[in-house]
């Protein structure tokens, strides 16, 4: 994505235009070697020349014809754009770490204007300013500001809409319960001012305490059934969110799972969604019913006895005002205490995943100390969190408190002089209680709600992650055949930064292509791009001259295999693990792919042969057989298209020699990238490519290559030696 600035009128008119000429890339810069930070500063691709206006003044101008090569080279804290012009390499642009990614893209498309393939050159127009709120957009298509997925009460809204009739069920056994709740203290006041102050007699008193009792019972019945519903809607949604979210784990690029710690994302499917399910049983299902009591007992406590509110209401706004002034408090270190605790789990799984390692090594002590380490900072977040909640509290409760004592005091006055009855000073009391108890109950609210909150955050960061779905009108299953073709392909995981640059190769049906160099070159890359783990930056990966990008990825994915140098294998039977790739397998068929894998004699030996439970990632069986088992996996699919990555690095030549007879067997008609060190491994290869600098450096057979003496020749002479 190449972004396209309308340029400022005054910077247009520096811009001198030839017949035809057009302007490909308008972006600006913000460093210079001499003065510094700059302003109004803009580098112009046309279709025939670079310009460089400094400060709104005309610059330099690179004819795109001298040129023969741009890149974009990455500093510390920003980087450069760099162009071989008429021989000598010359520093364009400084810019900052914020146009990284776009200098990156721009060089890219530098190049392609260079070797002619105009056509191929993209650029898109945005505006510099946000059409909704005026803000500054820093070369991005959607305003940060207006693209927010909404605040808290928007993303509980959205979290709750499916579940609208469960929702309105609690909500008529909330206001039931507010209801019967209000009701009491009325009966309270007509019990001592009828019958225990007007000598009413004992079967009128029996009827009042019978009425109570019943109220009681009932709100108490209504209470089971609220709780009850709360706790089952929060079952649900949190049960709903876990699916949704391990559905979206399945659909983002493996680039995010990779930049996120396994702790962090456990955190967001177990601990997050368990206290939305906590939130739901135990805070939700009071809410509406303490608001609906709070606001009709102000208006009874005001119909009452409108002096004394205004006395009790006084302590109110000092409640309120001193939740309000912790409220900010109380967000930020609940969301600190979150992140400390996705640092505990991300290190504990580390550790458990790496305990062979840390055994190896000896070094219990030192894993156990820094866990410690880590474990004792979030124990003195928990507890500085708690020791703010504990004097906090205390402080309401004493404010309330005292409004209380305001009320029995000014009542028993007028109770004294007659302006009161003790019924009536009695349910006023009662109405106090009740409006300091639920606004004690709402002076936990936002720390409640901040935790709910951090959560939510959480698991919408998750699902509004865009995930590239596929135009299901623009794809198509196709049978491939096996050509591979790389068009000008360019990658890097940082897009600022690439790992391979313009590849051209194609690779004919069932041709075998080995792939050797340096750690670092390239390799995994292409062999990614391949797997359809990333799509390319520029340029076009095409499967039977087809882009990968309209084959549809379930029948693309459908006909590769895949040998791994770290065999991954999944707690399960042996079974279970080859069949992972077609799991509608037969049990003949299971046995037939092990057999050509040579993995059926061992796993015979085993002691409940095919239904062996293997363990975690396979660690009960040896290296070579967990191999054995991979290449059956991927022998199941019958492929067309086979990847190796190292399938044979560091197994004993005994495990080795066993292997490399299944994959003779594997790669037979297929279309096979292999990659190894172990150059010896490629002897059977059809031609051989050696990635150097992120390029192809050679390619051809052994013979070839070695007659050229270059590099393959090098790591072969090194090899032997």
């Amino acid at each position: 994505m190449i972004l396209y600035y309308n340029l400022p009128e005054k910077i247009k008119n520096t811009i001198q235009l030839s017949g035809g000429e057009r302007i490909y890339y308008a972006v600006p810069f913000d460093v210079d070697r001499e003065a510094g930070w700059v302003n109004e500063s803009y580098l112009v691709v046309t279709t025939k020349k670079i310009i460089v206006i400094r400060e709104g003044e005309a610059g330099p101008v690179y004819e795109i014809k001298d040129c023969t090569m741009a890149k974009a080279e990455p500093r510390i804290g920003g980087g450069l754009l760099i162009i071989c012009h008429n021989g000598i390499d010359k520093i364009v642009v400084h810019y900052s770490a914020k146009h990284l990614t776009r200098y990156a893209y721009i060089a890219r498309g530098i190049n392609i204007l260079i070797s002619g393939r105009d056509e191929e050159v993209e650029s898109r127009e945005y505006e510099t300013t946000c059409p909704k709120c005026g803000c500054a957009m820093p070369g991005t298509k959607n305003c940060p500001k207006c693209s927010k997925e909404g605040g808290f009460l928007k993303s509980f809204v959205r979290m709750a809409k499916p579940y609208k009739k469960d929702f309105f069920g609690i909500f008529i056994l909330m206001i039931l319960a507010a209801v019967t709740t209000l009701l009491n203290p009325e009966l309270q006041k007509h019990l001592i001012n009828d019958v225990l102050k007007g000598d009413g007699g004992m079967k009128k008193a029996l009827a009042f305490l019978a009425m109570m009792f019943s109220l009681s019972v009932g709100i108490v019945i209504v209470n089971i059934l609220k709780s009850n519903a709360s706790a089952k809607l929060g079952a649900k949604i949190s049960a709903d969110l876990r699916s949704k979210l391990f559905k979206k784990y399945q659909e983002l690029p493996i680039s995010f799972i990779n930049d996120r710690r396994p702790g962090e994302l456990l955190n967001r499917i177990t601990g997050d969604t368990m206290y939305i399910r906590m939130f739901m049983e135990d805070v939700f299902c009071n809410l509406f019913a303490v608001l609906f009591i709070f606001i009709w007992d102000v208006i009874f406590m005001m119909v009452l006895n409108f002096k004394l509110s205004l006395i009790t209401f006084l302590f109110v706004p000092v409640a309120v005002f001193i939740t309000m002034a912790f409220r900010k408090t109380v967000n930020r270190i609940f969301r600190l205490q979150f992140r400390k605790n996705d640092d505990v789990s991300s290190d504990l799984q580390d550790v458990l995943s790496g305990m062979r390692v840390v055994k190896t090594y000896g070094k219990e002590k030192v894993e156990a100390e820094r866990f410690k380490r880590l474990s004792d900072e979030y124990a003195r977040i928990n507890m500085r969190n708690e020791t703010f909640w504990a004097v906090f509290s205390p402080i309401m409760q004493l404010i309330m408190g005292l409004g209380v004592l305001a009320v029995v005091l000014f009542g028993g006055r007028d109770v004294l002089i007659g302006d009161m009855t003790p019924g009536e000073l009695y349910q006023f009391v009662t109405y106090t209680q009740l409006l300091f108890q639920y606004i004690s109950w709402m002076n936990r609210l936002p720390l409640q709600l901040a935790q709910l909150s951090a959560c939510l955050d959480r698991v919408n960061d998750i699902l509004a992650q865009d995930v590239e779905t596929q135009d299901e009108a623009a794809v198509s299953d196709v049978k491939i055949k096996g050509e591979i073709t790389f068009d000008h392909a360019t990658f890097g995981y940082k897009s600022y930064q690439p790992v391979i640059e313009d590849i051209n190769l194609t690779v004919k049906p069932g041709e075998m292509i080995g792939i050797v160099g340096a750690s670092g070159a390239g390799k995994s890359t292409l062999i990614n791009l391949l797997m359809g783990l990333y799509e390319v930056d520029d340029g076009r990966l095409l499967v039977d001259g087809k882009d990968i990008k309209t084959i549809r990825s379930r029948s693309y994915h459908s006909q590769i295999g895949v040998v791994l140098q770290e065999t991954f294998l999944f707690s399960g039977t042996i079974l279970d693990n080859i069949r992972f790739s077609k799991p509608d397998a037969t049990y003949e068929e299971v046995i037939q792919v092990a057999k050509l894998a040579n993995a059926h004699d061992f796993i015979s030996d085993t002691p409940n042969g095919y239904n062996t439970y293997v363990g975690e990632k396979g660690y009960s069986l040896s290296g070579g057989e967990r191999q054995r088992i991979a290449i059956a996996r991927a022998l199941l699919t019958d492929p067309r298209l086979l990847i190796l990555d190292e399938a044979t690095a560091s197994l004993d030549t005994e495990s080795e020699y066993m292997i490399q007879k299944a994959l003779a067997r594997l790669t037979n008609g297929k279309t096979t990238f292999a990659i190894a060190h172990r150059l010896s491994t490629l002897k059977n290869a059809d031609r051989i490519m050696v990635i150097d600098k992120h390029h192809i450096a050679e390619i051809g057979s052994h013979e070839e290559l070695m007659e050229q003496k270059g590099i393959y020749y090098r790591l072969q002479m090194a090899q032997r030696s």
